[in-house]
């Protein structure tokens, strides 16, 4: 049975329960109107948006299923670091996914083997859905600043994985992207995506005007060089940027290299006057726009 299929069963004893029919029923989507943003794990999120499920950069291997980022801090140390906080079922059940890179912690093998070929999957840009159309996905669509899904607003956004320095000294981190959601019952929200604070992150807010913007803010580090995605001062610019959005912090806490803990974050975000700005779910937990 699918999430949008129901099952009347009548008799003459009436409708019966799915629980009495041993059935499992899954939760409907969000009504428009009802938005949140679930925080999976690393950069794994569910948004719910406009009546629609979306399920970005999906990471899904189990528990220390693969080595540390070479040359990146604690690279001893395995990734993901955590289980994730729900059934891979549970997570896979969405309308769409969207991928704003093919790095591993982003979109992983597990990832491909376990979402379904048929899902619509947004990319970043062609060499992205040529590679995931590679992978046996059949409907792979290329993220613009006009693309639409069931009635949800789909912009794609430009981000920098690093420095200019960091990007020198490590091409493979590429080009990025994030997205804004957009639908006439909810508030306007930018998932940033990979990305340190910078003149494209500064251009998005400008222009999209967003009330809520998902931040990557877990500071990853290669040794040596600058942090590759926000961190605590990133943050600290996004808000003054955004000064009544709401922040969301996400990648934290799962990889190897993310040397930024929740708890820093929050005292900083005290410390800096903007803490009722901030949220910083744990994974599994939801944020409501």
């Amino acid at each position: 049975m699918t999430r949008r299929e129901a099952l009347p069963v009548m008799g003459t004893l009436g409708a019966l329960s799915a629980g009495a029919l041993g059935m499992t029923v899954r939760p409907a989507a969000a009504a428009a109107g009802q938005a949140t943003v679930r925080q999976i794990r690393n950069a794994t999120l569910r948004v719910d948006f406009g009546g629609v499920r979306f399920l970005v950069d999906p990471m899904l291997a189990d528990q220390g299923a693969a080595p540390g980022f070479p040359g990146s801090a604690s690279s001893q140390v395995r990734n993901p670091m955590v289980p994730l906080p729900l059934p891979v079922a549970e997570l896979i059940d969405v309308d769409a996914v969207i991928v704003t890179h093919l790095h591993t912690d982003h979109w992983d093998d597990a990832a491909k083997a376990q979402l379904r070929k048929s899902l619509p999957i947004f990319a970043q840009n062609d060499a992205d859905a040529a590679a995931i159309r590679q992978a046996g996905f059949t409907d792979v669509r290329v993220l613009s600043g006009t693309s639409a899904f069931n009635g949800v607003t789909l912009a794609r956004t430009d981000g920098q994985h690093g420095t200019d320095a960091t990007l020198q000294a490590i091409p493979a981190l590429g080009k990025v992207c994030g997205v804004v959601f957009r639908h006439p019952a909810e508030k306007t929200l930018y998932v940033a995506g990979d990305t340190i604070w910078n003149q494209h992150v500064a251009q998005a807010i400008a222009t999209h005007r967003p009330d809520a913007i998902v931040l990557n803010a877990g500071m990853a580090l290669f040794i040596g060089l600058d942090p590759i995605i926000m961190g605590m001062a990133d943050v600290r610019a996004v808000h003054q940027a955004a000064p009544g959005a709401m922040l969301i912090a996400s990648h934290m806490e799962a990889v190897n290299h993310c040397i930024l803990s929740r708890a820093d974050l929050r005292a900083f975000a005290a410390k800096e006057g903007f803490a009722s700005s901030l949220r910083v779910p744990a994974d599994g937990e939801s944020v409501a726009l």
